[in-house]
């Protein structure tokens, strides 16, 4: 036996390889937390796990790889709730809270708000995750990102997109509605609204639109570098091709007038009389004439026709005018009429309720009603009414006043207005090249400025929705 020797105390191994052991784990856990995921040609890290990478090691102790999440404040749920919907502690989602309430408001937020988080789970997937970073747009060009520093506290940055104002082309094929298409080409709910009534003068859109019809707008609009569009300007031009042909509408504001308005390629005043449709996206459902009434039980005149639409849809003044009544009317139900001159008027029956009240002064477009299903109705539509020296006639076909044409002067400036519209739309095209001649996209939009398309929005972690 090796006899003791108190000069040269006894090594002992175990310890020191226990002690190794953990090194070599804690080298391994902090490599999968520290590798990034691959990032393909063209493509950048998103903000939220860019931020968490940059996290120090020792906020990132005993927890395992990062999970990136795609989230959006739910209906009636608070920031804070959405957090917690995360996994993370009561405690951190008060903290994150807290910080991000230095840069906007974080109580009256609405329900959709979007943020992209990464997360990190415990080894061990007992107890709440940890929150690693966030990054949320607060504003068409702002946005924040929280990131961990070393000691585990949460850091806020702030970022703000440079803009820009750049003239824009919206045009695509309907597929459904306009509405639907012109969204999916870039153009914004309000310039598609004014589209339609622009139209409407020309087109029913219940019955002359087609899936495939092509259509185009000109606009204005601020955006960001990202191609994010914080507002959009006036409308300078729209095209719809419908019906065998093209119909081309100007922006133009005659020298010494008060308002634009819109002229087709010849200087007609594309404003008529009447809306040929006083309300969007509409279909007929039942004609002029003599009919079986589906409710009396026997044929009866039907002296105007119906367009069917859900309840609460706006209803549009057909042409300027006063109010004239505005009133419940039997079979009618909550009744409009307005006197638009000494000869014509236009009656709105069913209707669920009123935007204007008797004696008033109304304008072409304006929103006066709302469809409904009063009176003698089987369902929700409206029941519209063109009265003629007195005689109810058939609104589709009514032979109605038309425009006024410029000349002279007025129209020399018209033709310089149009002459500009019609080299940014050929100088287009022929950017585009085979493009546009061959099977464009369904929508698109892009920038009218020499070699700069706009693009698209922000580059968004690709994941699954919670």
């Amino acid at each position: 036996m090796q006899e003791f020797d108190p000069r040269h105390p006894p090594v002992r191994y175990a310890p020191r390889l226990l002690i190794c052991a953990a090194g070599f784990a804690a080298l391994a856990v902090s490599w999968r937390l520290t590798v990034k995921e691959p990032v393909s040609a063209g493509e950048h890290p998103a903000p939220a796990l860019a931020a968490a990478q940059a996290v120090h090691p020792k906020a990132r102790s005993n927890l395992e790889h990062l999970e990136q999440v795609a989230m959006k404040v739910l209906p009636g749920e608070t920031l804070r709730q959405s957090l917690l919907r995360l996994g993370i502690a009561p405690a951190e989602a008060d903290q994150a809270v807290r910080v991000m309430g230095d840069a906007f408001d974080t109580v009256n937020i609405k329900a959709g708000l979007a943020f992209q988080a990464a997360v990190a789970r415990p080894i061990d997937h007992r107890g709440p995750v940890r929150l690693i970073g966030l990054q949320m747009r607060t504003g068409p060009a702002t946005a924040i990102s929280l990131s961990r520093t070393f000691d585990g506290a949460l850091r806020l940055r702030q970022t703000e997109e440079a803009t820009r104002q750049e003239t824009t082309v919206a045009q695509g094929k309907m597929s459904g509605s306009l509405y639907a298409s012109a969204m999916a080409a870039g153009a914004t709910p309000e310039l598609t609204a004014q589209v339609v009534k622009l139209f409407s003068h020309e087109l029913d859109f219940s019955r002359d639109i087609h899936p495939d019809d092509e259509f185009r707008m000109v606009f204005e609009r601020e955006v960001t570098d990202s191609g994010h569009t914080i507002q959009t300007g006036d409308l300078l031009y729209a095209e719809i091709g419908a019906k065998g042909q093209t119909t081309r509408f100007y922006r133009f504001k005659a020298p010494g007038a008060t308002e634009a308005q819109y002229f087709d390629e010849t200087g007609k005043n594309i404003r008529g009389f009447l809306l040929r449709t006083p309300l969007d996206g509409a279909r007929i459902t039942s004609g002029f004439g003599m009919r079986m009434h589906p409710i009396l039980g026997f044929t009866k005149m039907h002296t105007g026709i119906d367009f069917g639409a859900p309840i609460g849809t706006p209803v549009f003044a057909a042409g300027d005018g006063v109010v004239k009544e505005a009133r419940w009317a039997g079979g009618y139900g909550r009744w409009l009429e307005i006197q638009h001159n000494g000869q014509w008027a236009t009656g709105y029956g069913h209707l669920s309720g009123w935007a204007v009240h008797e004696g008033e002064r109304v304008h072409q477009g304006q929103v006066v009603a709302y469809v409904g299903s009063t009176g003698r109705s089987t369902g929700p539509h409206l029941h519209y009414e063109v009265i003629f020296d007195g005689q109810k006639i058939n609104p589709i076909g009514a032979k109605v006043p038309q425009g006024t044409i410029l000349g002279g002067r007025e129209l020399v400036a018209f033709r310089a207005v149009k002459a500009r519209i019609d080299a940014l739309l050929k100088g287009r095209a022929q950017d585009d090249g085979a493009e546009l001649a061959g099977e464009a996209p369904t929508a698109r939009t892009a920038s009218l400025r020499k070699a700069e398309a706009a693009g698209g929005e922000a580059p968004v972690l690709r994941l699954a929705q919670r």
